[in-house]
């Protein structure tokens, strides 16, 4: 940090500065941008006086404003942690203090300090997110987005232009330094140029739609904590107006790569399957392997920077190390896949729903199949949260044929983006099964079906023991299923009756697939 600053550093780091009793000690944690330093039951955020391409924290006038920002942009998502803004001034003794009377030295935002435990980035390192965790954390990204009001702005695409123009000026600083390859620093150039060229109309499409908008815009999952119970974003930008303006689904893509990055793609899916069974954005999926990618190149140039300022020492060599591992990441996240389009059938309680999310994260593009569930498509239609409880008049037959139709067509809409389906649903009618192989030849992909089957009474333990499901069947619903009369069937048979793992074992070899990630 600059020596100006060093004053203000001293202060907030002395525990008396913040009356706490002799021998209890301040944490400091510092980032490229600031240093926060933890004191008591408060945290306190001390931007550096630093200037970017990107950014510019370099007069005191910058770093109140940003600080003033800062709060009002976090109040959004996590307002029981930002509190205010302090300033610390210089008395005519010469001592510092909060919110004096004399020269204003710098500012800082306080707020309620959490259990760094808490940190997503944190619990994902000691394995203890959940697919439940990022079930919650979905829904309360999607209604985040949901809330906020569209931008006044178009040419979606010439506004991602624009960040990938910011990336590339970054990169060349990495190239002279000898940070990253270059030959793969113009490989991973020509793969996004090529993408962005085909998706310009869907970009530009979307912005027309209203769904760029001023979002969080660093959502990784440093940037998350588990706050009073739920998932809680935090630290959105607020430097710049222009790269928090953006793309929806390119404000979760940077969740979903720094959950591949993590290898935590089984979590990836789960995010990104309820957040667009929420209903947000099948339209654009074609574009996620770019925002992925694209946000794995922000961070190799940021890992790259960090490693410059580190000099010639073992943290500057795990810095440059991270900056290679994500450039990988984002060429590896732009190559081409073939999608395939598997229909999972049986009836309720063999396991559909558990086996579509077993097998999902093994199937490129990154972050893995879209699972399409009749259960979710049918709670969609009917105008309801995904677990609420729907009565017997939502199952009648024309409403089950709506559900089919709309599983079909958005099963068609996901593999013209490039993505692989697994549609989940009974389909015990020869009928249903049929269309959607239809679907698949439509597309152009292979198919395959996959029956489940396992006994009555296991059946009915199971969805007896359902909680927080889709599902509404009960053990009266699985007892009328089993007068069904599904007809011949040409799907691979599945052994259900075992544990989870056992059935997806059971699955892959009738698929002929090794075990995925």
């Amino acid at each position: 940090m600059s020596e100006p600053q060093q004053p203000v550093i001293d202060f907030l780091a002395e525990p008396q500065s913040y009356g706490l009793p002799p021998g209890q000690r301040v944490e400091r944690i510092d980032t490229h941008v600031a240093s926060v330093f933890l004191a008591g039951e408060r945290a306190f955020k001390l931007k550096r006086a630093v200037r970017f391409a990107y950014l510019d924290f370099s007069t005191l006038a910058l770093r109140e404003q940003s600080c003033r920002t800062e709060l009002a942009i976090n109040r959004r998502t996590a307002p029981g942690i930002y509190l205010g803004i302090r300033k610390i001034t210089r008395e005519a003794d010469g001592r510092l203090r909060f919110d004096g009377a004399g020269e204003t030295l710098d500012w800082a935002i306080e707020m309620r300090r959490f259990d760094q435990g808490l940190l997503f980035g944190r619990m994902a390192e000691e394995g203890r997110l959940t697919p439940a965790l990022m079930q919650d954390l979905a829904d309360i990204i999607w209604q985040f987005h949901q809330s906020l009001p569209p931008a006044a702005t178009s040419g979606g695409a010439a506004r991602f232009g624009r960040v990938m123009a910011g990336n590339l000026g970054e990169l060349e600083r990495a190239r002279a330094a000898g940070t990253l390859d270059p030959g793969k620093i113009d490989g991973m150039n020509r793969l996004c140029d090529t993408a962005l060229r085909s998706l310009r109309p869907l970009l530009d499409a979307r912005a027309e739609a209203g769904l760029v908008r001023r979002c969080h815009g660093d959502l990784h999952l440093r940037n998350i904590c588990l706050w009073e119970g739920r998932p809680t974003l935090f630290d959105a930008i607020e430097f710049s107006e222009d790269l928090a303006t953006i793309d929806l689904l390119y404000d979760l893509a940077f969740l979903l790569m720094d959950l591949e990055h993590r290898d935590a793609r089984g979590l990836a899916n789960r995010v990104c399957n309820r957040y667009l069974d929420r209903g947000g954005g099948e339209e654009g999926q074609a574009a996620l392997p770019l925002f992925m990618a694209v946000r794995a190149v922000i961070r190799a140039h940021v890992s790259a920077s960090t490693a410059e300022r580190q000099g010639e020492t073992p943290k500057a060599a795990l810095s440059k190390a991270q900056s290679q591992a994500y450039l990988d990441l984002a060429i590896r996240l732009l190559q081409p896949a073939k999608p395939k389009l598997v229909a999972i059938g049986g009836l309720s309680g063999t396991g559909k729903s558990t086996l579509a999310y077993g097998l999902a994260p093994s199937w490129a593009p990154a972050p893995g199949a879209r699972v399409l569930r009749s259960d979710m498509i049918r709670k969609r239609l009917m105008g309801v949260e995904p677990e609420t409880r729907l009565p017997e008049s939502a199952y009648r037959g024309e409403v089950t044929s709506q559900v089919y139709a709309a599983l079909g067509q958005a099963a068609l809409q996901a593999l013209r983006a490039g993505r692989s389906v697994i549609a989940d649903a009974v389909f015990a009618r020869a009928g249903e099964r049929a269309a959607i192989a239809a679907i698949a030849g439509e597309a152009g992909v292979d198919f395959a079906g996959l029956w489940l089957e396992a006994p009555a009474t296991l059946l009915e333990n199971r969805v007896a023991r359902r909680e927080r499901d889709a599902s509404d069947a009960n053990v009266a619903v699985v007892r009328r299923q089993q007068s069904y009369e599904a007809g011949p069937l040409d799907w691979h048979r599945v052994d259900a009756g075992g544990a989870p793992d056992r059935t997806l074992a059971n699955a892959r070899r009738a698929l002929g697939e090794t075990a995925g990630p």
